[in-house]
Order: structure tokens, then sequence, then C-alpha cells
């Protein structure tokens, strides 16, 4: 699990906000919140998350509309959709619009946070090989440019 990871948590009831980021910080994470799409939408502008939670219904969108929004600005950013309009055609909507989970209110905090640590963990692990395929392309890059000097030290 990464140690710094920032959880956003969007919902417009008081109560579920905050005993998920209260919950949330007991376990380590960096948690912010927002009431609101709209809300959302400026905090992840202006601060980088791993992860959002965010309600289905919200006072200014449905979470699928969020969802859609925080995709196309924050693509590798794990995003977790909680519900208590369970369907079938819910979700699927959600996840065709990029969520990564789909839990039912009331949600079990306990498996919540089994998944945003596994969630994590494979963002974690994604990240470090963009890092080693980065490197790997530089030192190519290096060796091409050795390979070219002649004996004298100078590139052809």
């Amino acid at each position: 699990m990464a140690k710094n990871a920032r959880i956003l948590v969007v919902d417009d009831d008081d109560c579920i906000r905050e005993s998920l980021a209260m919950g949330l910080e007991l376990e380590g994470f960096s948690v912010d919140r927002a009431a609101s799409g709209k809300e959302a939408i400026e905090k992840s502008y202006a601060n980088l998350y791993n992860l959002a939670i965010i309600d289905w219904r919200l006072p200014d969108m449905e979470g699928t509309k969020l969802l859609g929004k925080l995709r196309e600005t924050k693509p590798k950013m794990v995003k977790i959709l909680l519900t208590g309009y369970p369907s079938m055609q819910n979700a699927i909507a959600a996840l065709n619009e990029g969520a990564n989970a789909f839990f039912l209110k009331p949600v079990e905090f306990e498996l919540l946070t089994e998944k945003i640590k596994r969630c994590l963990k494979e963002q974690e692990e994604t990240l470090e090989l963009i890092e080693y395929a980065r490197v790997a392309l530089e030192l190519s890059k290096k060796t091409n440019q050795d390979e070219q000097q002649d004996q004298t030290g100078l590139v052809k």
C-alpha cells in the first residue's frame, strides 16, 4: 500500500462523509472531503489524489458523471462508487464510466479498506513498472550513444 496515499471522499451526507474520512485517517491515509461533484472537481485540479470514493447521488450531479469527469482529468486515479440505490444497471453504468469498484451502502468498512489497499497496491506497482520502463529507455539511449562514438570519443 502506498504509505502517503491521498484519498478524496465525496458524499453530500455529512455523517457518511465524516465517518468514512475519519476511519480512513485511522488507517493511516491522508483524506480530503468534498460535499458535491463541483467541489470534488475543484479539489482534484488543486491536489493529487490516489483514490476517490464517490457517492452515487450528489446534489449537483450523479456520481457516474463525476466518474467520467475524473477519468478525463485524472485517468490513473482509482475511483470507487458507493450507492444506496443498487441495481445491475447502476453497476454497469459505474463500470462503464471508469469505476474500479462499486459498493452498496451501508458499506462494510473492512471490505472497503481491503479493496482500497488492493487498488493502491496495484496502482503503486503500475507506477513502479512505468518508472522501470523509463529508466530502461534512458539506459538504452545512453548505450546507443556510447556505441556511436568512434575511437576519438566524438559522436558520429
